[in-house]
């Protein structure tokens, strides 16, 4: 038996469900376009989580595997992202959502 079975899959989906609802509430109320991405991260690394517990539970490496393909999406994503937000800082002088809601034109 396994280290990650000896605890219930309960207190996993419960400390997920905690990370990810933080995550969630970093990207609605934050304006900081630096912390709406750490709070995306939070969310996808709440689902990872997840996945790899269930993995464990049932004896199935596909998830763990899976996890692997989600955080290469999120480094890509964070790679680009924080090249638009240097090019935005550069023109704007802020990472301020609000600001940013100027643009539209």
């Amino acid at each position: 038996m396994s280290s990650i079975q000896t605890i219930h899959i309960n207190l996993y989906i419960l400390l997920s469900s905690v990370l990810f609802c933080i995550g969630v509430m970093g990207v609605l109320f934050r304006r900081n376009v630096i912390i709406v991405f750490m709070s995306i991260e939070l969310m996808l690394n709440a689902i990872n989580l997840l996945l790899v517990a269930f993995s464990s539970y049932w004896n199935d490496p596909s998830g763990q595997i899976f996890v692997f393909f989600v955080m290469v999406v999120a480094a890509a994503e964070v790679a680009v992202g924080l090249a638009i937000l240097i090019m935005i800082y550069r023109n704007t002088g802020t990472t301020d959502i609000n600001v940013l809601n100027k643009l539209k034109g």
